[in-house]
């Protein structure tokens, strides 16, 4: 594990002209979606920044906002966007090059933390998810510690990292997944959940989620 590179393989993979992976399309794409473009419409939601935007897949099923933000750690996956959304309402950048001043009213995680092998690399970023946000943060990962038969992923108990690292938030709601995994059918079913975080003074409407 000491040697995998995350950034590599992503970099890798998207320059061959993979993708994001199952989660991002299907039913599980669409399911993400529901659950995203409620949030957005209750919450009023005007800027979002995502934080492993991957390849669009995910986001073109996203309620349009005033101002979204990607960031992924493929310089690739970061120049087929700007194509796929030449809108000025989007803008993609690489990590890294993200200005510590920027902050959205949403940060988004969705399918990232469970490929972020390296323990400094997964610090950082849980960190700059909270640091960036002003509203409210939603994950949607796995969330237990445990080793993946394969190399580019490896499980982490979110929810813990969060009450002992993560000052100021709170755990509003977590929401199991509709499709849980079923290693029968990988393509179709997900070992993520959502988990939504807000600033402590701040509401979180969630009837319609």
């Amino acid at each position: 594990m000491n040697s995998f590179s995350s950034k590599a393989y992503w970099e890798q993979r998207y320059s061959e002209n993979g993708n994001s992976g199952a989660g991002s399309y299907g039913r599980l794409a669409s399911y993400k979606a529901d659950i995203l473009n409620a949030f957005i419409a209750f919450n009023r939601i005007s800027s979002i920044l995502e934080l492993g935007c991957g390849d669009g897949n995910q986001l073109s099923l996203m309620t349009p906002v005033a101002s979204y933000i990607g960031v992924d750690v493929s310089e690739t996956t970061i120049n087929n966007c700007r194509k796929k959304f030449p809108s000025g309402n989007y803008t993609f950048l690489k990590s890294g090059t993200i200005d510590k001043n920027t902050y959205a009213d949403l940060v988004l995680s969705l399918d990232v933390i469970f490929h972020l092998v390296e323990d400094d690399i997964f610090k950082k970023y849980m960190n700059d998810l909270f640091h960036h946000s002003k509203k409210y943060v939603i994950i949607y990962s796995s969330n237990v510690d445990a080793e993946w038969p394969a190399t580019h992923v490896r499980h982490r108990n979110i929810t813990k990292f969060a009450r002992e690292h993560i000052i100021g938030w709170t755990l509003k709601a977590y929401l199991p997944n509709k499709y849980p995994f079923d290693k029968s059918d990988q393509n179709n079913t997900s070992f993520s959940d959502f988990m939504i975080f807000s600033r402590e003074d701040e509401p979180v409407f969630l009837s319609a989620v």
